[in-house]
């Protein structure tokens, strides 16, 4: 292919028997080829439509694999070779940032030890929940965000938001999981040291609901991974580059992406490549649970 094109530059300048002969190419071959990048290859640009739009479904940020997985819920098959050759045919670039350098600690609350210890890989749903707060700008000031992750799918079963990261939102937060999941029972609650998940507010409301406390020792983020994740994700691949320009208008779009987006149509490579709420359906098809 690279000859071919050598030729299509020099055939300007000299003529196309002298320039064949030189690189010991058939004339008949050169022409075949001529008509063959003539002629369009209608399932190829079909292909790229549907590359292109399952791109701008992620704002950017699916690469290759995420792009496959997209593509088989559009029951298209291809292997992430291919999704690269078309990204780099369509100039697609994804947005995804290189990996972060977290600091180890070792100090727990004596209080409230850390009972996950890292064990990420749950048996089922509402077996174990974390919870975390970050901060989004919305206009003229900053506001927070606290999500509610059930470990088993990496689902995002709550959140809230506010201007105040205080007790309340955190609490708010876990509110909507325990009910969106249908008032469980015996849930694990995992979070960092942050003074809301540590306050007197909350912690009742973990024994209202007969959840059990675990918390992360202070100042290891990878004792709470899976929630990094989810927030390192939404920022890069989600929110506007310099945020939103109010609260009610971030509320808006980042449920869409915890709740829609991210919950059901991001491949997660946890998962073997589905998206959350499809892993949750297979389970409960195989054995039952609800």
């Amino acid at each position: 292919m690279e000859t071919y094109t050598l030729i299509d530059q020099l055939r300007e300048q000299a003529p196309v028997d002298l320039v064949c002969a030189a690189f010991d190419i058939n004339r008949s071959c050169y022409y075949e080829h001529v008509q063959r990048k003539q002629r369009v290859d209608v399932e190829r640009v079909q292909l790229k439509a549907r590359v292109h739009e399952a791109f701008n479904k992620s704002r950017g940020s699916a690469g290759s694999r995420t792009l496959k997985g997209l593509l088989a819920k559009m029951d298209i098959h291809i292997g992430r070779f291919k999704v690269r050759r078309l990204m780099s045919e369509l100039n697609l670039i994804c947005k995804q940032p290189g990996p972060h350098a977290y600091k180890n600690a070792v100090a727990e609350r004596p209080d409230i030890p850390n009972r996950l210890d890292r064990n990420f890989d749950v048996k089922q749903p509402n077996e174990v929940w974390c919870g975390d707060i970050t901060y989004i700008w919305t206009g003229k000031r900053w506001s927070y965000l606290a999500v509610v992750l059930d470990l088993y799918a990496r689902r995002v079963v709550g959140w809230a938001m506010s201007d105040k990261a205080d007790a309340s939102l955190a609490t708010k937060a876990l509110d909507h999981a325990w009910e969106q999941r249908g008032r469980p029972k015996k849930v694990m609650f995992h979070s960092d040291q942050g003074s809301q998940y540590a306050s007197k507010k909350f912690r009742q409301r973990l024994w209202r609901y007969r959840m059990v406390q675990s918390m992360s020792r202070r100042g290891n983020c990878w004792d709470n991974a899976p929630m990094e994740r989810v927030f390192r994700s939404l920022k890069t691949e989600w929110m506007p580059a310099f945020g939103y320009h109010s609260l009610p208008a971030a509320r808006k779009d980042i449920s869409s992406y915890l709740m829609g987006y991210y919950n059901q149509d991001r491949p997660h490579t946890f998962n073997g490549g589905l998206p959350p709420t499809e892993l949750e359906e297979k389970l409960k098809n195989v054995s039952g649970i609800s």
